[in-house]
């Protein structure tokens, strides 16, 4: 397979990966690129007949929990040592005029 992979595409992997190659890596980098569609083409000789497609080898499930408000509302508590206050919020300098 590593026949098949020509010198622009492994200077084109090159750049995209922001690698400058030398000479002997441009070519290491074609004969793992070659192993790597002869694995490829090896794996589409598999029988899959029947094997239903999944894009994970787990069962994929919502994990995430609801939400649920523990502490309410704090802000007498939060505002506590604010310097200023307006409203209920922060009061900071105008930054932008």
């Amino acid at each position: 397979m590593a026949g098949r992979i020509s010198d622009e595409t492994i200077e084109y992997v090159g750049i995209l990966a922001q690698l400058e190659l030398t000479g002997q890596e441009k070519e290491q980098a074609r004969e793992d690129m070659g192993k790597l569609l002869d694995y490829i083409d090896k794996l589409g000789e598999l029988d899959t007949e029947g094997v239903e497609p999944m894009s994970h080898i787990f069962p994929v499930k919502n994990v995430f929990r609801e939400d649920q408000i523990t502490n309410g509302d704090q802000r007498d508590q939060m505002l506590q040592n604010a310097p200023e206050q307006k409203d209920g919020a922060f009061k900071v300098p105008r930054t932008v005029e």
